[in-house]
């Protein structure tokens, strides 16, 4: 399968399942080729950014797992 460049934006409510998240994206580290995290701490949240390459089997798993975790949203694309 084809490699391509993704994105991944996940939105975390304060205190919510960090260390679940942090074991998720440490699993997926092969493609993640940069990350951001900003703290919004006026609105309870924390927003981090991921930019992946991957196969879209690669960037669904990582949704998918980030996207059961409560407490946490996650939007993912892919470029053409």
């Amino acid at each position: 399968m084809e490699k391509r460049i993704g994105a991944a934006l996940i939105i975390v409510q304060e205190g919510a399942n960090v260390e679940s998240l942090n074991k998720i994206v440490s699993l997926h580290s092969d493609m993640i080729l940069g990350r951001q995290g900003i703290p919004l701490r006026e609105k309870g949240l924390n927003v981090i950014s991921l930019v992946l390459e991957g196969t879209t089997d690669d960037l669904g798993s990582l949704s998918g797992k980030i996207g059961r975790i409560p407490g946490i949203s996650i939007k993912s694309l892919l470029a053409t």
